[in-house]
């Protein structure tokens, strides 16, 4: 009888020192678990945020270019505008333009239609046409004097 109120006692000792102290499995898992749904939101945002980061660089180079190009072509004569395509050399690496001009048929001012040129301007960055910025003018040729 006596080592049983002793051995009674011994294990009502054991599970107060040992529920007091410690995580379950269960608890553990649980809050691994939302860690790691944390982890992948703040990840996720991460990429997004870099991958908008990359596409207003973008944005913001290629209008530049696209505005600058369209200033060469704005300045050029009639006769020396046409088609054309390159790139901007070693200070914009991966970024082409090309130039498309169209005449533009104005019914009513059949004259004048002859003066006018609608201008493109597309800038792009690799093949990707996701990453392509175009630009159009149209531009009067008064008669040269």
């Amino acid at each position: 009888m006596w080592n049983l109120k002793i051995h009674r006692e011994r294990k009502m000792k054991y599970k107060k020192r040992n529920g007091d102290f410690g995580f379950t499995l269960l608890e553990v898992m649980v809050s691994i678990a939302i860690i790691a749904i944390a982890l992948m939101a703040v990840l996720g945002s991460q990429s997004q945020g870099s991958s908008l980061a990359n596409e207003s660089k973008f944005n913001t180079t290629a209008a530049f270019l696209a505005q600058s190009k369209m200033a060469e072509m704005e300045i050029r004569s009639l006769n020396d505008l046409g088609a054309d395509s390159g790139d901007f050399g070693e200070n914009f690496p991966g970024y082409a333009w090309e130039v498309t001009v169209q005449g533009l048929a104005l019914e009513d001012l059949s004259m004048v239609s002859e003066k006018v040129k609608q201008i493109d301007v597309k800038v792009s960055l690799g093949k990707v046409p996701q990453r392509q910025f175009k630009l159009r003018i149209y531009r009067f040729f008064p008669a040269e004097t």
